[in-house]
């Protein structure tokens, strides 16, 4: 079985177009199965502004009290995984909307409670429930949230939580869907690139911006142990005549098909 994970952050999830989906839908008719990852920042930080709760971060990961947690799992499960979810279903997608949290999915550890308080580092993904899913054709839309051992409840920076899922499902591509068609060099998008060719090209000035982030945590994902992850657009086709549209990145000239 041959599989993709998506990750989609928050922002992006109002941005995703026609031609995204159509793109889903052609991966399926080639015989791919699909699984999505979700963010959902811009949604948390409204939630906390409406409770009156400062977002707080630490070294670029949301701090999070007991109190925010609950905040977090209420806008990822109740708004944004329902949104990602019925996009799917819109566009003719059967997707069922999952907790990294069910069946101890995402078993993880607290990675340092006095300056990030419930924040959690994956160490376990138990990847039954998503089989199950595939086998029956749906796609699994997970929420970035994670359990320790004895069922407490953790927030994931989402990029770590797609990359563990990605990583245990042994996938043919994760991909991290963004508001652009991949990373600009030299006025075009590249097609390929190597980890060390990113980072030169972030001291040289040509990966700037916004684009910092959306490349570090791509970084970030293969330093977990993937060989490749890619850039795709969630505002335009991605996949056309059975080839992929975007910046892959892996460690070294080794190009995934």
């Amino acid at each position: 079985m041959k599989t993709i994970l998506i990750k989609c952050g928050g922002s992006v999830i109002d941005q995703l177009s026609d031609d995204f989906f159509t793109s889903l839908k052609e991966l399926k008719k080639s015989g791919y199965q699909l699984v999505f990852v979700h963010g959902g920042g811009p949604d948390i930080n409204e939630m906390l502004k409406v409770m009156g709760v400062e977002p707080v971060f630490h070294n670029g990961l949301r701090k999070t009290t007991a109190e925010t947690l609950n905040i977090v799992e209420m806008v990822l499960s109740g708004k944004t995984n329902r949104k990602l979810v019925q996009l799917l279903s819109k566009h003719g997608l059967s997707a069922v909307g999952i907790n990294g949290t069910d069946d101890q999915l995402i078993q993880a550890s607290i990675i340092d409670e006095e300056n990030l308080g419930l924040v959690g580092n994956v160490q376990q993904v138990n990847s039954d429930l998503i089989h199950l899913l595939l086998e029956k054709d749906y796609i699994p839309v997970i929420t970035p949230l994670g359990s320790t051992e004895d069922s407490k409840k953790l927030n994931i920076n989402a990029d770590y939580a797609a990359a563990a899922v990605a990583k245990s499902l042994n996938v043919e591509h994760c991909m991290f869907a963004t508001d652009v068609e991949g990373i600009i060099i030299d006025g075009k998008v590249a097609s390929l690139l190597e980890e060390d060719e990113v980072t030169h090209y972030i001291e040289e000035g040509q990966i700037t911006g916004g684009m910092i982030p959306k490349v570090t945590s791509a970084l970030a994902a293969l330093d977990s142990g993937l060989k490749s992850v890619m850039i795709v657009s969630g505002k335009k086709a991605f996949y056309q005549d059975e080839t992929l549209k975007g910046t892959q990145i892996v460690k070294k000239q080794e190009v995934i098909k």
